[in-house]
């Protein structure tokens, strides 16, 4: 059975496991052992980890019923929302390598819903566009897909939602500057 995580007035963390007919607790003084500040960011730190994992699991699962990964997806409502672009774009965009990123095209490829064409600007550059097949699959999985994160998101209002996005943003930004 999982263990139970609790926080008690005093900012202790501990955590409960029920086995059979024996309770055990294991006492986690995080406050006590590391200082306010460093027990309160490693509240957050587990929190958005978990919060995270459970939602990447929804959303994984969700795009799997259109028979893609989620990168395959990711470059798929990419492409459908801004138009074709070089490999390299798609790389900033998804903070992926160019291997990793060809490996993905490869793929989207091999199932005729990208091509990649030669730029009419640079022909030394690569363009990857949606064919009218991933046309096709993103009018209808995008729509069904923003459907379903709007329902596992409602469970925080408008307002909240607007809140957390904001401050997310903003961890994310101080983040990637360190």
């Amino acid at each position: 059975m999982p263990l139970k995580h609790r926080v008690d007035k005093m900012g202790t963390n501990y955590y409960i496991e029920f086995k059979y007919f024996e309770f055990k607790a294991l006492f986690l003084n995080t406050t006590r052992k590391y200082g306010k500040k460093a027990s309160l960011a490693l509240n957050v730190w587990v929190k958005l980890a978990r919060a995270f994992t459970t939602f990447n699991n929804l959303t994984q699962n969700d795009i799997r019923r259109y028979g893609l990964t989620q990168p395959q997806f990711g470059v798929i409502e990419c492409l459908g929302h801004l138009g074709p672009m070089t490999t390299g774009e798609l790389c900033k965009k998804y903070l992926v390598s160019g291997g990793n990123m060809t490996c993905v095209l490869d793929n989207l490829e091999a199932e005729s819903l990208v091509e990649r064409v030669r730029s009419r600007k640079d022909r030394r550059a690569i363009v990857v566009q949606l064919t009218a097949k991933g046309q096709k699959l993103f009018k209808q999985a995008f729509i069904q897909h923003a459907e379903f994160v709007a329902k596992i998101v409602s469970v925080l209002g408008e307002e909240e939602q607007q809140q957390l996005g904001g401050l997310l943003k903003k961890l994310g930004l101080a983040l990637q500057e360190q």
